[in-house]
């Protein structure tokens, strides 16, 4: 992998980063110890490896490290040809899809055959974005790991968090505290603690509030958005106290709806943090202006922005007007002068570029 590494930085396509640097070797490790296994089952039980299992990696860090970048490297190069890489969001959203389909079948345990398909399909699986924010995710995925481990399955995961930090005051946390243990014990963990943030790099100086919502508006967020996201774009489903709330697009961390997408249905606080803590950068086009005759939406807007703010999200969007002006008349004006002051605050140099 540092060949791979090193011909990308002669090309131009990488910046040298010594923190990268140093983290290849662990990934080289994966793959020479995926070589030398067979991951040839047991005679006796559906799960196991007569072999000292290969362990994955868990690589964690702050934002615009290259965690994302390093694990697609890792995955093309890797010889291996029942091989995923898979948002973790998504694929949670697939195991409660093939969960239901198994109690369909009038299986006990649901859990058993979807672990049985995954492994039979993968040896290797990438999740980029491991987190937890739902209390169903966080019941489910304790037994489904453990069932992949058994079955051979090398997993490797990038997360923003320490795994001591998944679902962090979550309900029940202590039941989903196994989990932790398990990941610690078969994924290395390792941080990713890069002073540089190569994301935010390419937008520092960037325009990143964009009005009136016109044309041009659309074509620069196009160009902005084609530089933070990667391949395989698509719609995200994250989980919400039993609900599905949709990202329309998503691809490496990074997020784009329309305003009305997210603030023009019924969607919630939990909601909007969930959407907060799943994206780094998240894209919001077509904000309209805000009055008496949309409150319902404007609620929503400032409940967005908050929960955007919170998390140190970095916040792109095209509007009607500039933030002061977005909201002039009706009920809740006085209070969107804090909305507004966040979204200037939003577009500064130090946030941006934080």
């Amino acid at each position: 992998m540092h060949e791979t590494y090193e011909s990308r930085v002669k090309s131009g396509e990488l910046s040298p980063d010594p923190a990268q640097v140093a983290a290849i070797p662990f990934f080289d490790t994966v793959l020479d110890e995926m070589a030398r296994s067979t991951g040839k089952k047991k005679l006796f039980g559906l799960f196991g490896s007569d072999e000292v299992p290969v362990k994955g990696l868990y690589f964690w860090g702050g934002v615009g490290r290259g965690k994302s970048m390093l694990m697609d490297m890792f995955f093309e190069i890797a010889p291996e040809p029942r091989k995923r890489r898979v948002h973790f969001h998504a694929f949670m959203q697939e195991i409660h899809g093939a969960m239901n389909e198994a109690r369909k079948q009038g299986v006990s345990d649901a859990i058993a055959p979807v672990a049985e398909a995954i492994a039979r399909d993968t040896r290797l699986l990438c999740f980029d974005e491991m987190q937890i924010t739902d209390i169903t995710d966080a019941m489910i995925v304790g037994r489904l790991f453990q069932n992949l481990f058994a079955a051979g399955v090398v997993v490797v995961a990038t997360s923003n968090r320490h795994p001591d930090d998944l679902y962090k005051d979550g309900l029940n946390r202590d039941l989903f505290v196994p989990f932790i243990e398990l990941i610690k014990d078969r994924l290395a963990v390792l941080e990713l603690s890069s002073e540089t943030d190569h994301r935010q790099d390419r937008l520092a100086g960037e325009q990143v509030y964009f009005y009136p919502a016109n044309a041009a508006a659309r074509t620069a967020i196009d160009g902005i958005w084609q530089q933070l996201s990667g391949e395989g774009v698509s719609e995200i489903k994250l989980r919400v106290n039993g609900r599905d709330v949709v990202l329309p697009a998503f691809s490496n961390g990074v997020g784009r709806a329309s305003f009305y997408a997210l603030c023009g249905t019924a969607i919630g606080a939990a909601d909007y943090l969930a959407i907060a803590q799943a994206v780094r950068v998240l894209i919001l086009e077509d904000v309209p202006c805000l009055s008496r005759d949309n409150f319902n939406e404007a609620k929503r807007f400032v409940t967005l922005i908050d929960a955007l703010y919170e998390a140190k999200v970095t916040f792109i969007c095209s509007a009607a007007d500039a933030p002061e002006r977005l909201y002039l008349e009706g009920e809740g004006v006085f209070e969107f002068e804090r909305t507004a002051s966040r979204l200037r605050e939003m577009q500064s140099a130090d946030w941006v570029g934080r």
